[in-house]
């Protein structure tokens, strides 16, 4: 992972961080691919348990970089988008935005594929392509009108008015807003909580979440009896139980614990 991407381990939680302060975290072609290729590798890596995602420098991310000049035909450079929205999206794990100062066009869309999305009071929200004579991409046609309803996402896209931290955590559009000097501390407190749960059950609970907006309820109530008793094959549904009766904190593993039917 090279300069413009940087990674960090640490207890089950990885951060990828935007590092291209200079451009307030713009993505060029090189951070598009890094970025899908990131999400990728984590999707095989079992050891990660939490994703955060944020920017270097006092911003989120300004958008994609449209300042390059780069001489390639249009649809190849969404392909470069459409394969970070679809990665970010696929991603089985909880994905965390955490959001210090702007976040527009492109670079909102990115922190509102996360699950959940963490700002400062000073953070600041757009949906700019308008403004630039483009029309709203990463995902921000399917990601708005489920957050906020269809009108609300058309004023947001068609007058790409700048809004606060503030309305857009009234919108539903972040999950807390934390002062600055707070921030830190505070996701590492959610990813830590995250990071300690039962990795299998919250990924099937994600993935039953983000099927259920689109599914209806005999849909989703048969989606939940199929995802269920693979939570009862894992180690920590028994974990859960001992630990409540011991009065304890669980430990989960995810670990795959079938019981041989033929022992007696």
């Amino acid at each position: 992972m090279g300069d413009v991407l940087l990674c960090k381990d640490r207890d089950g939680v990885r951060t990828l961080t935007l590092n291209r302060p200079e451009r307030r975290n713009a993505l060029d072609a090189r951070l598009w691919v890094e970025l899908a290729d990131a999400l990728r590798a984590l999707k095989r890596d079992r050891d990660v348990r939490v994703l955060v995602l944020t920017g270097a420098g006092g911003a989120f991310c300004s958008g994609a970089d449209i300042g390059t000049g780069e001489q390639i035909h249009p649809r190849y450079k969404l392909d470069r988008l459409t394969d970070v929205a679809l990665a970010l999206h696929e991603l089985a794990i909880p994905t965390i935005a955490k959001v210090t100062g702007i976040a527009v066009g492109a670079g909102w869309n990115l922190a509102l594929g996360c699950d959940l999305v963490v700002a400062t009071p000073e953070s600041k929200f757009c949906q700019i392509f308008s403004k630039r004579g483009l029309s709203v991409d990463l995902g921000g046609s399917w990601l708005l009108p489920k957050i906020v309803g269809l009108q609300q996402a058309k004023r947001l896209v068609l007058l790409a008015e700048m809004i606060s931290a503030d309305e857009a955590h009234a919108l539903g559009l972040v999950t807390w807003v934390k002062p600055a000097d707070e921030i830190d501390a505070f996701v590492d407190g959610i990813t830590g909580r995250l990071a300690g749960g039962p990795p299998f059950a919250l990924a099937q609970s994600k993935a039953l979440l983000n099927d259920g907006a689109n599914a209806t309820l005999r849909e989703a109530l048969a989606n939940e009896a199929r995802a269920q008793p693979g939570n009862f094959a894992t180690a920590d549904s028994g974990e859960a139980y001992a630990a409540f009766a011991a009065k304890r904190d669980p430990e989960f593993t995810g670990a795959w614990s079938l019981y041989d039917t033929n022992e007696e």
